[in-house]
């Protein structure tokens, strides 16, 4: 798998994204969860991707238990100021979560460090000046940010340098497009799309939330384009995507994570799943070089005019920063 950079971080192209294996998806199985994490080294993923609240601690003690030991031979990303008790960016908070990362992920220090959420009664300048001086202090590498709008990146780059933004972002979640990734471009900051697979829905493997368990975030935050009617609509659009995917030589999973690496070199997916070949899956999409034609087929294709549903209910919405773009 090729590599790109994350500010002094150079990383494989295509991450791991871990949360599955602790939440969101339905139940996972340890010794399943172990046996992918080692393998992932062998396909070539040298990016993982976790957070403090992903199974509140769970996720970076696995994390911890199953990689310490080969902790030089990837790049560790974790996020604060996210907990089961809501969003908190104050000082006191970040340093807390940020040793109790530390501890769970058994490292002396986290490469890339993201505010998981911006909290709307901390400034960002105080939340990330906290975390430059994590940096000072050499517990963390980089700092990023996660789900904030371009005014909150604006503001963040003032105080210190900003090497990664997290948001979702695929063919069918196109916020991004209309500030934050101008505003990363022109201060040299990675973006690292997750849900790249639109929860699953660009495997072609996807169901409607009738089919789906009730810890599953399609049927809870993420329900509005897996409700039956919607997601009857949605499917549609698959037959030809699966038609360009044929002529492309790949999958459509690597298709849908191929269209994000040919966004630009910034451009960092970090696919969840917690099943062995879909991750073996994954990785092949680094190597997928798509042409002005295809790209042009799969933005008239699928976009935020053909899709029904916003990618969160209602109330997540209006609380998303990300959505101000």
């Amino acid at each position: 798998m090729h590599s790109r950079k994350i500010g002094s971080l150079e990383c494989s192209a295509v991450g791991l994204g871990v949360m599955n294996m602790s939440m969101g998806y339905g139940a996972a199985d340890e010794k399943e969860s172990s046996e992918l994490l080692h393998h992932a080294l062998d396909v070539g993923y040298t990016f993982f991707d976790t957070a403090h609240m992903y199974g509140d601690g769970h996720n970076e003690k696995l994390v911890g238990k199953y990689l310490s030991d080969k902790r030089q031979q990837f790049v560790l990303a974790t996020k604060c100021g996210l907990s089961n008790a809501g969003i908190d960016g104050r000082p006191e908070t970040i340093v807390k979560q940020c040793n109790q990362s530390l501890s769970q992920l058994k490292t002396d220090v986290i490469d890339l460090y993201y505010l998981h959420r911006a909290d709307p009664k901390v400034p960002v300048e105080e939340s990330v000046g906290t975390m430059a001086q994590l940096v000072a202090e050499g517990k963390v590498r980089e700092i990023g940010l996660s789900e904030i709008c371009t005014d909150t990146l604006k503001r963040a780059v003032a105080v210190h340098k900003i090497a990664a933004v997290q948001s979702e972002y695929s063919l069918w979640s196109r916020t991004p497009e209309r500030g934050i990734l101008e505003t990363c471009n022109a201060h040299d900051i990675a973006f690292v799309p997750f849900s790249p697979l639109g929860r699953g829905f660009f495997t072609g493997k996807a169901a409607d939330v009738t089919q789906l368990t009730n810890n599953d975030l399609r049927c809870t935050i993420a329900r509005p384009r897996f409700e039956p009617e919607a997601f009857a609509e949605n499917i549609k659009l698959l037959e030809p995507f699966a038609e360009i995917a044929a002529q492309n030589n790949c999958s459509m999973a690597q298709l849908a994570l191929a269209w994000l690496l040919n966004q630009g070199d910034n451009m960092l997916p970090i696919p969840g799943t917690k099943h062995m070949e879909y991750m073996i899956e994954n990785a092949g999409a680094s190597e997928i070089k798509l042409d002005a034609s295809t790209l042009a087929q799969l933005d008239q294709l699928i976009n935020h005019d053909t899709v029904v549903g916003t990618r969160y209910n209602e109330d997540r919405m209006a609380a998303s920063e990300a959505e101000r773009d």
